[in-house]
C-alpha cells in the first residue's frame, strides 16, 4: 500500500492528541475545590486550550518525523470521534433508561416537555431582546450564539441550511460553545450546594421513588457475547436509521444523537429481539458511556478551540454566557415551582433541556444514580426538535 504524505502523520497526530488530551483531562477533572470538579468535562477544558494552542503551534518534529497538529484531514477525523463518542454515550443514555423509562410515563413527562419548551424559549427570547439592543448583531451570529450557549449540533446545522451567511452562523456558535458546556456541567453542581441538599437523603428518596420491578424476559434467551457488544451494536445501528428520517416541510431529522437515544430506550425497555438477549451488564453500559463521553469531548473540544480563538469578541462572548444561564434558571425555577420536581428530576430535565451531554454525566457523578438520566432522556429530544425549529424560524422571520 503506498504511503501518502501527510495522512499518516496526520493520523499518527489524531491518536497521539485523543489519548493524550484524555489523559491529561481526567487529571485536571479530578481536581476538587470545596466539593465541586469538572470531572469528565476536565477533558473538554483540556481540548478547547489544545485548540487554542494550535493557533500558535501549528506542528512541530519529533526524533525527525513531522507532528501536525491540526490539518483539514484532522477536522474530519475530530468530526468523526465527536460523532462516534456521542453515538456511544446516548445509546448507553437509552439502554439505561429503557428499562424504567416507558414504564414511569406519567404526568411528569409533561413536565419534561414544558420545561424543555420554557428553556429553548427562553433562549430564543433572549436572542431577541439582543436584537433590539444591538442593531449590528445579524440573525445568523445570534443564531449561532443560541446553538453554541445550548451546545447543539443539530440547531448549528439547522441554522446554516437557511443562512445568509453561514461564517455568522460558525462564528456565533465557537464562541459560545465554551460556556456552553462548562456553564452547564458547573450549574449541576453548584445549584445542591447552593441550596444545602442533603445529596445522600435526596438519592435515598430518588431512588426509592424511582424503583419499579422490571419483568424478566419470559422463556430461555440466547445471549452472543458476554460484554454485550451485540445488543449495543445494533441500538446504534438501528439509531442511526431512525436519525436519517426526514420529516417532510421542515426537513428536521433527529439526526444519530435522537436517534440513538431512541434506539437504546426501545432495545432496553424490551431487553429481547425475539429469542436473542439484548440485556447489557450495567457495568459495561457505563464504561461505554464513559467512553463515548471522553470521544465527544474530545472531538467536538478541539475544533471548539480553534473557533472560538478566531471569533471571540468580549461582548459576544458575555452574549453567550446569558444565553446559557437565562434558560437554566428560568427552566430550573419552573421545574421547582410549578412542577414541584425533585432536585434530581429537576436538574436532570435541565441537562436535556440544554442539550448538554457532558453536564448529565456531571450530574450522574453528583447525584451518585443513574436514575437521573430518564429526566434527561425525557426532556431531550423535545428540547432538540425546540432548538431545530426555533434556530430556523428565528433566521428566516427576524
Amino acid at each position: 500500500m503506498e504511503y501518502v504524505a501527510g495522512v499518516g502523520a496526520s493520523l499518527f497526530s489524531t491518536i497521539f492528541i485523543i489519548f493524550t488530551v484524555g489523559a491529561l483531562g481526567h487529571l485536571v477533572g479530578g481536581i476538587s475545590v470545596k466539593g465541586i470538579s469538572l470531572g469528565s468535562a476536565g477533558v473538554l477544558l483540556i481540548a478547547l486550550a489544545y485548540g487554542i494552542l494550535l493557533s500558535y503551534v501549528p506542528s512541530f518534529s519529533l526524533g525527525g518525523r513531522e507532528i501536525v497538529l491540526y490539518s483539514a484531514v484532522q477536522k474530519t477525523q475530530f468530526s468523526l470521534v465527536s460523532n462516534i463518542g456521542t453515538a456511544l454515550f446516548v445509546t448507553a443514555v437509552g439502554l439505561i433508561a429503557g428499562p424504567k423509562f416507558f414504564r414511569t410515563l406519567n404526568r411528569k413527562s409533561l413536565a419534561y416537555i414544558v420545561i424543555a419548551i420554557v428553556v429553548i424559549g427562553s433562549g430564543v427570547l433572549s436572542i431577541i431582546v439582543m436584537s433590539l439592543v444591538d442593531k449590528d448583531l445579524s440573525p445568523e451570529l445570534l443564531a449561532g450564539l443560541l446553538t453554541g450557549a445550548l451546545t447543539s449540533t443539530p440547531g448549528l446545522s439547522a441554522a446554516k441550511e437557511v443562512a445568509a451567511s453561514q461564517e455568522s452562523v460558525i462564528a456565533g456558535y465557537g464562541i459560545a460553545y465554551l460556556f456552553g458546556v462548562l456553564g452547564v456541567v458547573l450549574f449541576v453542581q453548584i445549584v445542591p450546594k447552593l441550596l444545602k441538599v442533603d445529596i445522600a437523603k435526596e438519592r435515598e428518596h430518588f431512588v426509592a421513588a424511582n424503583a419499579i420491578a422490571v419483568p424478566e424476559p419470559k422463556g430461555k434467551l440466547i445471549k452472543l457475547d458476554q460484554f454485550g457488544f451485540f445488543p449495543f451494536f445494533l441500538a446504534i445501528s438501528l439509531g442511526c436509521i431512525i436519525g436519517a428520517i426526514e420529516i417532510p416541510g421542515i426537513n428536521f431529522s433527529l439526526g444519530t444523537s435522537g436517534g440513538t437515544l431512541v434506539a437504546g430506550l426501545i432495545i432496553g425497555h424490551f431487553g429481547h429481539i425475539g429469542p436473542l438477549d439484548c440485556r447489557i451488564d450495567k457495568a459495561n453500559v457505563k464504561c461505554f458511556r464513559e467512553l463515548g463521553l471522553i470521544l465527544f469531548l474530545i472531538g467536538a473540544g478541539v475544533p471548539g478551540g480553534m473557533e472560538f480563538v478566531h471569533n471571540v469578541r468580549v461582548s459576544y462572548f458575555i452574549f453567550g454566557a446569558i444565553i446559557t444561564l437565562v434558560p437554566m434558571i428560568i427552566g430550573f425555577l419552573v421545574a421547582k415551582y410549578v412542577f414541584k420536581l425533585s432536585i434530581f428530576n429537576n436538574l436532570g430535565a435541565i441537562t436535556g433541556g440544554m442539550t448538554s451531554t457532558p453536564a448529565l454525566g456531571a450530574l450522574i457523578n453528583t447525584a451518585g444514580t443513574d436514575d437521573v438520566a430518564s429526566a434527561y432522556a425525557a426532556t431531550y429530544p423535545v428540547a432538540l426538535v425546540a432548538v431545530v425549529l426555533a434556530t430556523k424560524l428565528f433566521i428566516l422571520f427576524v
